[in-house]
């Protein structure tokens, strides 16, 4: 039994996902390439976005706000796991695991209002496009931003400083490859039947109203993009929110499969796979999906290659 000296510990030691160092390795190398990837697409699109002044409307203003957030958790999470794989020093400390908990969490949760933020911009751009710049306007788009980042990072403080005073009497030894909420609770000797009603209040309050919000959005955009009377309008209205679309069943998934259940059925192995796709093929895709056919980020990489060759 840990003794009452242990049960504060100065350092957890994350399990990670093998004891084996060719396989650590193997995953450094396989990880490295993809966070240098995320690093640099998102930057890019954050970039061109700020240097190109036709980029400067709520929607790529939004796109922006989405880049730094991918950025920002992702950085959160994978340079320490990079280390760790590369070193095999499996050791973190007690703050560090904390500042760790509460930035991912943090970061998320911005995420979240800012993909309903973004699916309300899309209603108002398609089903009330004469009031478009009213409802839109510079000054509703920065306040919107602002209100994203500041609840996104005032909503994490009180569940980290309640779950950094947990006694953790129990193990000192976290079953996953970064400092999450629920594998954190798994080891604490403390009552958190409390912390985690108001764990599942609070995330019902933000994301599921955020994701009603969201859905309420699409319900009258399909409804408005069906009534138009041509083909083509109908694709081409439909193509401005498709890429939003793909974004927000990718994520919803992902944060439903690792959330939206009791700690009771907490599983490990099953936890380390969606909370990786969730930090690495999120932030990958984002990019892609918002670019690929995006005829005004095709036009932007097209003069900065014709710059390049002249």
């Amino acid at each position: 039994m840990i003794s009452e000296n242990e049960s504060n510990p100065t350092e957890f030691t994350v399990k990670g996902f093998s004891d084996s160092p060719q396989l650590q390795f193997t995953l450094f190398i396989t990880i490295l390439p993809l966070y240098l990837i995320i690093i640099l697409s998102n930057l890019t699109i954050f970039v061109s976005i700020v240097l190109y002044s036709h980029l400067h409307t709520p929607m790529y203003i939004f796109l922006c706000n989405l880049s730094v957030i991918d950025i920002s958790y992702t950085s959160t999470i994978l340079p320490k796991l990079l280390v760790t794989l590369l070193t095999q020093c499996k050791t973190i400390s007690f703050l560090e695991c904390f500042i760790q908990v509460y930035f991912f969490m943090s970061f998320a949760c911005t995420e979240v209002l800012l993909l309903s933020v973004m699916a309300y911009d899309r209603y108002v751009a398609i089903c009330h496009p004469l009031h478009y710049s009213i409802r839109m306007s510079p000054k509703h788009c920065a306040r919107l931003v602002l209100a994203v980042w500041v609840i996104g990072l005032i909503d994490p403080v009180l569940h980290t400083i309640l779950i950094a005073n947990f006694s953790y009497c129990r193990s000192h030894h976290i079953d996953h490859f970064f400092c999450d909420v629920t594998p954190l609770i798994k080891l604490t000797c403390s009552d958190t039947f409390t912390f985690e009603i108001w764990t599942y209040i609070d995330g019902t309050l933000l994301s599921v109203s955020a994701f009603i919000l969201t859905l309420i959005s699409y319900v009258f955009i399909i409804s408005t993009i069906l009534n138009i009377q041509s083909a083509g309008g109908r694709h081409k209205a439909f193509s401005t929110c498709s890429s939003h679309i793909t974004c927000v069943i990718i994520f919803y998934g992902a944060l439903i499969c690792l959330y939206m259940r009791p700690t009771s059925m907490y599983s490990p192995g099953q936890d380390k796979f969606f909370a990786l796709f969730y930090i690495i093929l999120i932030p990958t895709l984002n990019p892609l999906i918002y670019t690929l056919k995006n005829k005004d980020f095709k036009d932007v990489f097209r003069k900065i290659n014709n710059t390049k060759n002249c």
